[in-house]
């Protein structure tokens, strides 16, 4: 791990420098309620599930960092992440459609200092060896919540099943149809076995944080 160090920082200055330049466009919360359409039939839906590649919850992104939304749907569209719905969503948004969305999904029922009055959930022996092997909270930070880049995702709460789902894409490079293309969270997904991943996966979900499902008002009954 101590020999990657290097590489890993290298890489990160200089994803984080080509996220900074791909983020400059100012979203607007007022105009991604107006083009949310498309993104509250599954997102916006407690329990939805999504079916490719494998059937899981659809990620909570209510409360999520604008920026890390805003690369992510940068990163379907460009092929990074492989999936066909969210690939044919990402295409038809222009980048002032993705920052808008992303500026209001960021906000959208989030609590200001709702993490303060909450504990963390101590891990086991054994989760806790596996969170120190890639250092995960040096870059999600405290409560997996308080990322050190607003283009890093809050993973604290985040549906288990999700979360399996995507650190195991992150082990797949290369192929045309499944996978994520990060070079920074594939060298350290790969330092794990999908039983590992599993675990971290369900210990992060059960870590509260600000991210979850707010559904729309046209979705709630009186």
């Amino acid at each position: 791990m101590i020999k990657l160090l290097p590489t890993i920082f290298a890489l990160a200055v200089s994803f984080v420098s080509f996220t900074a330049q791909a983020q400059a466009i100012a979203g607007s919360a007022e105009a991604g309620q107006k083009i949310n359409a498309m993104c509250i039939g599954c997102h916006g839906i407690k329990g939805y599930q999504a079916s490719f590649p494998e059937i899981y919850k659809v990620p909570m992104i209510s409360g999520q960092n604008a920026k890390y939304i805003e690369s992510a749907l940068q990163a379907y569209k460009k092929g990074d992440r492989k999936h066909p719905t969210m690939r044919s969503i990402s295409e038809s948004l222009t980048d002032q459609n993705m920052a808008d969305l992303a500026a209001y999904y960021s906000v959208h029922g989030l609590v200001e200092g709702q993490l303060a009055a909450k504990e963390v959930k101590a891990p086991s022996a054994e989760v806790a060896a596996l969170l120190g092997k890639a250092n995960c909270a040096s870059c999600h930070g405290a409560n997996f919540s308080l990322p050190i880049d607003p283009s890093y995702p809050k993973i604290g709460g985040q549906h288990a099943d999700y979360l399996f789902v995507a650190l195991k894409a992150y082990k797949i490079s290369d192929n045309a149809k499944v996978g994520r293309n990060n070079p920074i969270m594939a060298s350290m997904a790969k330092q794990y076995s999908n039983a590992e991943l599993k675990l971290l996966a369900n210990y992060l979900s059960s870590v509260q944080g600000d991210v979850k499902v707010q559904p729309q008002s046209r979705f709630i009954w009186p």
